[in-house]
């Protein structure tokens, strides 16, 4: 058969669609591109905001529209956290939550042998097992994903994702190191460590370990590769953390802290577990010990309550901490949540008009970490090449590198190699190898 897979969201969700296509590959069956000739299109959704709800409807549609004689399975965080809603759209034949997605193909050959619609959504519970999927890595990439972690406890009283996602687990060391070397063997240059909450890793183990026990343990594989955290949770980030961190060469010094909002009352209302002192004294720490990392951010605008006093605040504070990037958004109301049923909420032209000022201060503090990389080394790894005259890659602390390409027929993918910045815009950097 062949198979179309589409993927909203997270890394998470993207590590857990190409374990999905290398079942379904497993089992001998075709990935395509195009879905309107596809037998089964496969829908891996976030439900992160009302936004994603909306975006994989539009999706559901389209691939109905285009395709009527498909297998549709609509999977992941949406039919978990909203069960009925998801039962309740006629265009999907399949319906699975975040666990099991591992057993799509089986759910797709009992569909096809019944025409009955396959309702598999298993409801959460404490102390549940993580579900052990592994993944080869696709050979035809240069990083490769490593889900470690799942779940979260901390219920931030905007976010849904404990409802999707269930309480924390962790997955056994001993498949993470054999994932891993599996990946950095099959040419991997970089492996990416991703979870819901990867900081809470160890969580449901009977091995007392920490995120930074597999990350010096991974470091320790042989090979020529790097690695690189998801996002991480401020308070979970310790300063004997940091100082074994620094001390592993294969650590990209690259930390995507997520931040939500720089004003103290605001995080309290979020239920977010630190202050704004305590998360500017991490970033001054992570500096103190990788001089030139990037930190980057998610910051939400617009929450219940804030007013023009606290959106001065969050914003006055981004500015201070100058990230190399940040993701803003306007924070969504969740059903199910306990922001949802706050007072004090926010119109929506005037979270459009915060996130556009938070996002030019943030593409200013972008361009000025842009332009701190200019005259020095990095060991760049390059992609696939997209363009004929440039080559492009990344640094170890996620900028974009782009390096004159002299021929079409040059080709620098899955290669590290030292490139002295020379210049940069607002979105890049410039070099030359040396």
């Amino acid at each position: 058969m062949k198979i179309y897979y589409y993927t909203f969201g997270c890394k998470v969700n993207q590590y857990e669609t190409e374990h999905i296509r290398e079942r379904f590959t497993e089992n001998g069956h075709e990935t395509v591109r195009d879905f309107s000739v596809a037998d089964v299109c496969v829908i891996n959704t976030c439900t992160v905001t009302e936004q994603a709800d909306s975006k994989c409807m539009q999706m559901l549609r389209r691939v109905r529209k285009a395709a009527p004689q498909s297998v549709i399975v609509l999977a992941g965080c949406f039919p978990q956290a909203f069960q009925s809603r998801a039962e309740s759209l006629a265009e999907c034949d399949i319906i699975v939550g975040t666990e099991g997605k591992g057993s799509i193909p089986e759910l797709v050959d009992c569909f096809m042998k019944s025409g009955e619609r396959i309702v598999a959504v298993k409801p959460h519970a404490r102390g549940e097992a993580f579900d052990r999927m592994t993944n080869k890595g696709d050979s035809d990439k240069t990083r490769a994903y490593i889900k470690i972690q799942d779940g979260c406890d901390c219920y931030c009283t905007y976010c849904i994702i404990p409802f999707a996602r269930g309480h924390l687990r962790s997955k056994p060391i001993g498949d993470i190191l054999t994932e891993a070397r599996d990946a950095v063997s099959t040419g991997h240059k970089e492996l990416i460590l991703t979870g819901i909450n990867l900081c809470f890793y160890g969580r449901g183990l009977s091995e007392q370990l920490t995120l930074t026990d597999v990350v010096e343990r991974i470091c320790a594989i042989e090979g020529d590769f790097r690695v690189r955290l998801g996002s991480i949770e401020p308070e979970m980030m310790l300063e004997d953390d940091i100082r074994r961190l620094a001390a592993l060469d294969k650590l990209c010094p690259h930390f995507h802290l997520s931040l939500q909002s720089g004003s103290a009352s605001t995080l309290k209302l979020m239920n977010r577990r630190y202050t704004p002192a305590e998360y500017e004294k991490l970033c001054h720490d992570l500096r103190e010990y990788f001089p030139d990392c990037a930190i980057t951010t998610d910051i939400m605008v617009g929450f219940s309550h804030e007013g023009e006093a606290e959106f001065a605040e969050s914003l006055a504070f981004a500015e201070r901490i100058a990230f190399a990037e940040a993701h803003i958004f306007p924070y969504s109301r969740r059903k199910g949540t306990k922001a949802d049923t706050f007072d004090g909420q926010v119109d929506g032209h005037t979270k459009h008009l915060r996130a556009a000022k938070m996002a030019e201060v943030c593409k200013k503090t972008k361009a000025e970490y842009l332009a701190s990389c200019v005259g020095k080394t990095f060991k760049v790894l390059f992609e696939r090449e997209s363009e004929q005259d440039w080559h492009n890659g990344h640094a170890p602390n996620y900028v974009t590198v782009k390096v004159p390409r002299p021929s079409p027929d040059v080709s620098l993918r899955r290669q590290f190699r030292q490139v002295k910045i020379t210049s940069a815009n607002e979105e890049h950097c410039f070099g030359e190898l040396i």
